[in-house]
């Protein structure tokens, strides 16, 4: 029999839909953390250039005409102003809009209109400044706070098993794209933490998949779990369409591969799935108390043959009603918060990479640990 005094219980609800949590998470967690900017072939060409916003930042990646991809913050040395939205190509050089300050894609400062306006102005004093940037597994990593440690070190022996499915030769199957949901960020990321809720919020998948509850493996910061295709086909046409026919059109992987889905979950707001067809990466990004932006991506290798194209648009159908569930299913978390009679509820063993989550902030928040939220919050100790 379970001992009460060792069960685990979630967070308390205020920390979901308070300003000064927001504020704290995206200082502590978020932005000394990797972050994905883009895919290396998003960026193929001299110029081109993605950029990403994490709260007040923005960052810009461009790659320079040899080929170099650099990072710099996405802000005019002169007054600030933003320089490049989306993504694009800006040729050989950027230059403010706002007053027309010019920067090299090294980042330097290379033409200032009427420069003899500026007393003593030295230009090399006035480049772009640069940010933290890792490259792994095919993707553009940026840091904007603190020294973790290198983005392939982090995944540990989890980076073996990518190499099958060749993430550094794959194409962007779309532009990236941006979801607001009426949810905070931690309802978001707890969900995918977790598959305790798939047999029941996730009938699709149910249907279509093994349980993957007892195949789980991790690093610190990392979990992975996997689920096969069942041999019982689905009742609905598009899960037996791809049941029936990915195996036979994933011929590139190893066999052992052809009928599994793999989800990665990186701490604290990235995840990764890996379909025998093509993958995806979203990173849940907080847009206030109780709101947050899913910015999300898919990748494939090249392959025009028809039977892939069909692979690939019956596993985006699929997915696309797996989303809808989780972003139903978490606005109901977070309505149901906010009733008085909540207290945290006991996790199951389950939900331990959660867990895992919930610790982190327990460390670089500690106030998360009180019932109600404090008046103050104490400042961040010091490394």
């Amino acid at each position: 029999m379970t001992n009460p005094e060792k069960l685990r219980h979630a967070l308390p609800a205020w920390v979901y839909n308070h300003a000064q949590m927001t504020r704290l998470e995206t200082e502590r967690i978020l932005l000394p953390s990797w972050q994905i900017v883009c895919h290396i072939n998003t960026i193929p060409n001299a110029g081109d250039y993605a950029t990403f916003d994490l709260g007040p930042e923005s960052v810009i990646v461009l790659r320079d005409k040899d080929g170099v991809i650099r990072g710099f913050h996405n802000a005019c040395r002169h007054r600030g102003a933003r320089l490049l939205e989306a993504t694009g190509n800006c040729g050989p050089s950027i230059t403010c809009p706002y007053h027309g300050w010019t920067y090299r894609a090294d980042g330097a400062l290379i033409g200032v209109p009427v420069k003899d306006s500026f007393a003593s102005l030295d230009r090399a004093q006035y480049g772009l400044n640069p940010v933290r940037l890792d490259q792994a597994f095919g993707f553009v990593f940026v840091c904007l706070a603190g020294n973790p440690p290198p983005v392939a070190q982090m995944w540990g022996s989890l980076a073996q098993e990518l190499a099958p499915y060749g993430f550094e030769n794959m194409l962007p199957l779309g532009p990236i794209s941006y979801e607001t949901w009426n949810v905070d960020w931690k309802i978001a990321m707890d969900n995918y933490l977790e598959s305790y809720h798939v047999p029941i919020g996730h009938p699709g998948l149910n249907r279509m998949f093994t349980p993957d509850y007892e195949d789980q493996a991790s690093v610190p910061g990392i979990a992975r779990g996997q689920s096969f295709l069942r041999e019982h086909e689905s009742s609905r046409w598009s899960e037996r369409m791809y049941q029936r026919w990915i195996g036979k059109v994933a011929t590139h992987l190893p066999l052992e591969l052809r009928r599994c889905w793999r989800f990665y979950s990186v701490l604290p707001n990235l995840g990764i799935d890996v379909f025998p067809d093509q993958m995806d990466f979203f990173q849940v990004l907080p847009s206030g108390p109780g709101r947050c932006v899913i910015r999300s991506a898919l990748f494939g290798l090249p392959d025009a043959r028809r039977d892939m194209r069909t692979m690939r648009y019956l596993s985006n159908r699929i997915n696309t009603q797996v989303n809808n569930e989780d972003k139903w299913l978490c606005g109901r978390v977070q309505r149901g918060l906010a009733s008085s009679s909540y207290q945290p509820g006991p996790l199951s063993s389950l939900e331990g990479w959660m867990w895992e989550l919930h610790n982190l902030l327990r460390a670089q928040i500690p106030e998360v640990r009180l019932a109600a939220a404090p008046h103050s919050f104490a400042p961040q100790a010091l490394a």
